[in-house]
């Protein structure tokens, strides 16, 4: 510890003697008096320090009571609009699976009968032999002609 704090305990521990000392010797009342005294004036603050904490206790819960119809009927609104909420989003995709199942079908059915069109406007010809095809390599020397 410093200095400064080593002599501010000191100092401390000092007053608070010669306080305890100058207060018993110039005590208007013997020291049980005061020892009556000071527990009256205890118990005193301890039964208003428990009143105060029941009425505050009681005014609490009486806002609660107050407050909590409210709380539950703003609930029980909000659980009904994510209901509904939940139905709509069960009809939209029931609606968009059925959308997408008939528009598949009528692209299969366009995309036969572009099939069935292609292929009758098209005569078929005859299967062609293949045909042996070989490419060469070509090179040409220093004086442009090809060997």
């Amino acid at each position: 510890m410093s200095k400064g704090a080593v002599g501010f305990v000191l100092g401390s521990v000092f007053g608070a003697a010669v306080g305890a000392a100058a207060g018993m010797m110039l005590a208007p009342r013997s020291g049980a008096e005061s020892r009556a005294m000071a527990a009256d004036a205890m118990n005193d603050a301890w039964d208003a320090a428990a009143d105060a904490y029941e009425k505050g206790g009681n005014a609490v819960a009486d806002r609660l009571n107050n407050i909590r119809p409210s709380v539950d009927a703003t609930t029980d609104e909000l659980r009904a609009k994510i209901d509904l909420a939940r139905e709509r989003m069960d009809q939209l995709r029931n609606t968009i699976s059925d959308n997408v199942a008939v528009a598949a079908d009528n692209v299969t059915a366009a995309v036969s009968d572009v099939a069935e069109k292609v292929g009758a406007a098209v005569p078929q010809a005859p299967a062609a032999e293949a045909a042996d095809v070989r490419v060469e390599d070509v090179a040409e020397d220093a004086e442009g002609t090809e060997e």
